[in-house]
C-alpha cells in the first residue's frame, strides 16, 4: 500500500536515576558511598533508505519510543545506556512538526542518519556528592526525561522525470515499456491511483528515474480529482513530460495550456520547471490530421521551425523539433526542450525518446553541479 502521509508522536528515552550504594565489604568498615551514574536514554535517529518507498511501515504506529536508560549501581558502575530508535525512511521524506507546520528536517540522500531527538542524561550516582562535610550522602539524581514532540511525515518522490498529463493519456503504458515499473494499464480514466516509480535503463550504465502520477484534470490545483493529493509528487523531479494525446476530444492546445495552468497555480517551482513534450497515440490517428496538427501546435507553443535541429532521429513521417542543446544556459525553460510524437503501443519514437530525455537530465544535472 502507498502511504505519503502519517503522524506519529516520537518519544527519546528517559535517562537512568543514578544510584545510593554504600560500599560494603568484609573487613571495610564504614565503607564510602559507591553509586554509579544511570544510563542516557536512548536516541532516535532517521535514516534514509533508497530501498524503501513508501511510508505504510508506520500505519498504526502512533508512538514510538527509544528505550530508557538502565539506573545506576553500587561499586560505581554505571547503568546502561538505553537502545536507540531507528526510523527508516525514502528518500524524500519531510519531518513536520505537526502543530507548527515548521519544516524540521528534509531527508533526500540515500544512507543519510540524522539524529533527531536526544536522549535524556543519566542521573549522577552519590558518589559525585561525597565531601569532608557529608561523608555518607544519602541522595543521587533522577534521570531527565526524554524529549516527545508530534510530527508529521510526509513523502515527496524524487525522480529525475516526471510524466504529467491528463487522465488516460498513455503515461503508464510508457512508464510500463520504458522502465522496471508495472502498473495497472487500462482503457479507462484515473486507472493509476497511486504515484509509479520506474527506472529506465538506457544502457549497462546509464539510468534515470522516471515518476508516473494519477492524471490531473482543469482544477486540480484546488482539489478536483486526485490531482492535488499528487501533486507534490513531482515537485522534485528535475524535468517534465508532458504526454498530449492526439487522440483525445480535447485539443492539444487545451490540453498544454490546462496542464501548466494547474502546475503554476500548485507551485511557481513547478511553473518554472523545464519540460519536453509527447504526443501520444499518433498511431490512432490519420498521418495528415496529425502532421497538421502537430504543425499547429508548434506554432502555438512559439518553437520557429527554422530552429528544427537534427540532434534525435525520430521518425521522418512526423515532423519534431527540438531546440538547440549546444548551449543548456541558452535554453529558455519556458519553451519545451523538444516536441516528439510517440506510440507506447507499436513503439514508434520510443528509443529515441529514451535518449533524449536521457540527454535532458544529463544537462540539468551538468547544470546543478555548476552551480
Amino acid at each position: 500500500m502507498f502511504v505519503d502521509h502519517v503522524e506519529l508522536i516520537l518519544s527519546s528515552g528517559k535517562g537512568g536515576a543514578g544510584s545510593v550504594s554504600f560500599r560494603q565489604e568484609k573487613f571495610v568498615l564504614k565503607g564510602g558511598p559507591d553509586g554509579g551514574d544511570g544510563g542516557r536514554g536512548g536516541d532516535i535517529f532517521f535514516l534514509v533508505d533508497k530501498n524503501s518507498h513508501t511510508l505504510s511501515n508506520f500505519r498504526g504506529k502512533n508512538q514510538l519510543k527509544a528505550k530508557n536508560g538502565v539506573p545506576g549501581m553500587g561499586r560505581k558502575k554505571y547503568g546502561k545506556k538505553g537502545e536507540s530508535l531507528t526510523l527508516s525512511v525514502p528518500p524524500g521524506t519531510q519531518v513536520i512538526d505537526a502543530d507548527t507546520d515548521e519544516l524540521l528536517l528534509d531527508l533526500t540522500t540515500d544512507g543519510q542518519s540524522v539524529k533527531f531527538l536526544e536522549g535524556g542524561k543519566g542521573g549522577l550516582g552519590n558518589w559525585h556528592f561525597r565531601s569532608s562535610t557529608n561523608q555518607r550522602p544519602a541522595y543521587a539524581q533522577p534521570g531527565l526525561p526524554g524529549i516527545t514532540r508530534k510530527i508529521r511525515l510526509e513523502l515527496k518522490l524524487i525522480a529525475d522525470v516526471g510524466l504529467v498529463g491528463f487522465p488516460n493519456v498513455g503515461k503508464s503504458t510508457l512508464i510500463s515499456i520504458l522502465s522496471n515499473a508495472t502498473p495497472e494499464v487500462a482503457n479507462y480514466e484515473f486507472t493509476t491511483l497511486t504515484p509509479k516509480l520506474g527506472v529506465v535503463m538506457v544502457d549497462e550504465y546509464t539510468s534515470f528515474v522516471m515518476a508516473d502520477i494519477p492524471g490531473i484534470i482543469g482544477g486540480a490545483s484546488v482539489g478536483k480529482g486526485l490531482g492535488l493529493e499528487f501533486l507534490k509528487h513531482i515537485e522534485r523531479t528535475k524535468f517534465l513530460l508532458f504526454m498530449l494525446d492526439v487522440a483525445n476530444y480535447r485539443t492539444l492546445e487545451e490540453q498544454y495550456d490546462t496542464l501548466k495552468l494547474e502546475l503554476g497555480n500548485f507551485s511557481e517551482i513547478m511553473k518554472k520547471r523545464n519540460f519536453a513534450i509527447a504526443l501520444t497515440r499518433i498511431d490512432s490517428v490519420l498521418e495528415e490530421e496529425v502532421t497538421n496538427k502537430i504543425d499547429s501546435f508548434i506554432s502555438y507553443v512559439g518553437l520557429d521551425k527554422d530552429e528544427h535541429n537534427n540532434v534525435y532521429h525520430f521518425n521522418e513521417n512526423y515532423k519534431t523539433y527540438v531546440q538547440k542543446l549546444d548551449e543548456f544556459i541558452e535554453y529558455d525553460s519556458q519553451k519545451p526542450f523538444f516536441i516528439a510524437p510517440i506510440s507506447s503501443i507499436t513503439k514508434l519514437n520510443i528509443k529515441p525518446l529514451k535518449f533524449a530525455l536521457l540527454d535532458a537530465v544529463k544537462k540539468i544535472r551538468d547544470e546543478a553541479d555548476c552551480s
